[in-house]
């Protein structure tokens, strides 16, 4: 068994499921070992009952021999959706785009194979975070970013996924820049960042995205608001980030007693970052941190 301290990942992703009448949490990850320099072997899971004691690591993905990446395994994010559960994750290889790749299984601990034809971004952008998000028609799209390395200014992209989810429909729609957000910080070259968008319904029904980016004290995240409520905005950014001090790339799901919770990592230092939960609750149309400076319901 493992607490979050002891579990070194980054742009956490935690799945609540019920098998046999009983929660099971699911929690995903980059391995903080192979992150930025060499070759990792996959991608892993733990399983909680409780949030607070891990089993694992667990292999939830290992590559084939002629699968198209070798390195930069980053932000794997699973979905149960049909009748399988999906993991939306990014890669890169030497002379090929960083991009996303979806993967399928019959379980969420796995093994998860490669599934469609590739990847579903576009071939000649370099992109990251792909997160899955269902109209309100149940149509299912992919919100991603494109890299501030190509662009300068990070932008925030959606597009249509075939039923599938083994490939798109149309082009990709520009959502907003990174530099739109007041709380977003560039860098003297005019670079700013967009990382980890995570797409979230409020109770009355206005929709809103949890994005990272820097901010004035480090790595930080805020919100950005759908003006019409759906997919394809406008967006407006809320001026001050939800997590301002070295933590980001969060997500939010709600535990088996029915909390809303936001796990991201923090600090964004290497090697020291690792996965935290923080209760969080909706007030004013907005999202609220529960908890107040390093006081964590987990960590």
């Amino acid at each position: 068994m493992k607490t979050l301290s002891e579990i070194h990942i980054r742009d956490p992703f935690i799945l609540p499921v019920k098998e046999e009448g009983e929660g099971v949490y699911y929690l995903y990850g980059t391995t903080g070992k192979t992150a930025w320099s060499g070759q990792p072997s996959g991608f892993n899971v733990y399983r909680s009952r409780d949030l607070v004691n891990w089993d694992g690591p667990a292999p939830a993905f290992r590559p084939d021999d002629d699968f198209w990446s070798d390195h930069h395994y980053w932000a794997p994010e699973v979905h149960h959706y049909g009748n399988h559960y999906y993991m939306l994750a990014s890669f890169k290889a030497e002379g090929i785009s960083r991009a996303t790749q979806i993967l399928i299984a019959e379980h969420p601990q796995g093994p998860f194979r490669p599934h469609g034809q590739g990847p579903v971004t576009p071939a000649d952008w370099e992109c990251l975070d792909g997160t899955l998000f269902l109209d309100d028609a149940g149509s299912p799209w992919m919100v991603f970013c494109r890299e501030w390395l190509q662009v300068t200014d990070g932008e925030m992209y959606a597009v249509r996924l075939t039923a599938e989810l083994d490939g798109t429909i149309g082009e990709p729609q520009l959502l907003f820049h990174a530099s739109e957000a007041p709380w977003s910080v560039g860098s003297p070259k005019g670079e700013y960042v967009t990382d980890g968008p995570f797409l979230h319904r409020l109770e009355d029904g206005g929709l809103v995205m949890l994005w990272s980016s820097q901010g004035s004290q480090g790595y930080a995240m805020g919100l950005a608001r759908s003006q019409s409520g759906s997919i394809a905005g406008p967006w407006t950014q809320d001026a001050e980030p939800l997590f301002a001090k070295d933590g980001g790339h969060g997500m939010l799901f709600r535990d088996f007693s029915d909390r809303l919770l936001l796990t991201i990592h923090t600090p964004n230092s290497h090697p020291d970052e690792r996965p935290v939960i923080i209760e969080v609750k909706e007030e004013n149309r907005t999202l609220v941190i529960r908890d107040q400076g390093d006081e964590y319901l987990h960590r």
